[in-house]
């Protein structure tokens, strides 16, 4: 046995660095997501098999009826100034909460399920802008809210991103900006390896739009199909949704084929979280409550709590 009392400042450093690193592996507790201890073996195996997230990437693809969906968005227009995103985030919404499974993510090879449910959306700056910059607003999702609440909502957000006024995201790009390459390539890494060890402060991704149930882009808005995206490594979001334009299609009926309004909605999610049933029941549950918004996600009236943040955005 080594004699400790001999060991210099040096050692001591590197013997504590292992010490913390060591006991650093074993912290399971997180911010924003509760660990879940007990899964089963196959399934945890899956982690270190396929240790990120575009190795466990599934695609898939769902056509939704959308006759009574455009109906529905023309009515509520003029009052709440709703469109496809609205009614998508809000059947997402509805189909995460029902399917808990899909609010989970793996992180440090664990399985945590999360704190606060949020969906992540994409826009434009300016509205019909062709060069104006992209943004995205991560939006805390709440149980039991209307339609119309979570449309004012949505559009707060939308009038907030394009006002000018930097966000918390704008701030910390020009920060990360002025960091020459090797200098920022090494703070990536660190954050990574920080957070692999449930280590990086919560305050550095509580507002990050990437650190979310699910990302929705809305390619119809700039009259484009729907496409498969890929799902980022960094963040926490295991489901990515691109909606597409509404387009004429073939579809049957009684047996019969003929047109039919159709929306293309395609998801990649990460397999690791969920064995499929989940997953399949969110899915049917959004095509479900998109095919009849009105049955399903009811009121297109505006109440004094809402009114003030109504807008109607432009595509």
């Amino acid at each position: 046995m080594p004699d400790l009392s001999e060991l210099s400042y040096w050692q001591w450093a590197m013997v504590v660095a292992a010490v913390l690193v060591v006991l650093a592996h074993y912290k399971t507790s997180r911010a924003d997501g509760i660990f879940v201890g007990r899964v089963h073996p196959y399934r945890r195996l899956m982690w270190f098999v396929m240790p990120t997230r575009n190795e466990c990437v599934v695609y898939y693809e769902d056509k939704i009826r959308a006759e009574k969906l455009l109906e529905y968005l023309e009515k509520g227009k003029s009052t709440l100034g709703c469109n496809v995103t609205h009614a998508y985030v809000a059947a997402l919404n509805v189909a995460i909460a029902e399917s808990p499974t899909m609010d989970q993510f793996v992180i440090g090879r664990r399985l945590y399920k999360r704190r606060e449910r949020s969906i992540t959306f994409s826009m434009k700056r300016k509205a019909m802008a062709k060069k104006a910059k992209l943004a995205v607003v991560r939006m805390p999702m709440r149980d039991d809210e209307s339609f119309a609440s979570l449309t004012a909502r949505i559009n707060g957000s939308i009038n907030h991103q394009r006002s000018g006024k930097k966000t918390h995201a704008d701030k910390e790009y020009q920060l990360f900006d002025l960091l020459p390459r090797t200098l920022l390539r090494f703070f990536v890494w660190f954050f990574h390896a920080l957070d692999y060890v449930n280590l990086l402060p919560h305050a550095f991704t509580k507002e990050d739009a990437l650190y979310t149930s699910a990302v929705v882009a809305n390619l119809g808005s700039l009259g484009m199909d729907a496409g498969y995206h890929h799902l980022y490594e960094w963040g926490t979001s295991s489901v990515f949704a691109m909606v597409g334009q509404v387009k004429d299609e073939a579809v049957v009926e009684d047996g019969k084929l003929v047109a039919g309004k159709v929306l293309t909605v395609r998801y990649s999610y990460d397999e690791r979280i969920d064995d499929g049933l989940g997953t399949k029941k969110a899915i049917l549950r959004v095509n479900e409550i998109m095919s009849d918004p009105e049955t399903h996600l009811g009121c297109l009236e505006l109440d004094e709590s809402t009114h003030h943040a109504m807008v109607v955005p432009q595509d």
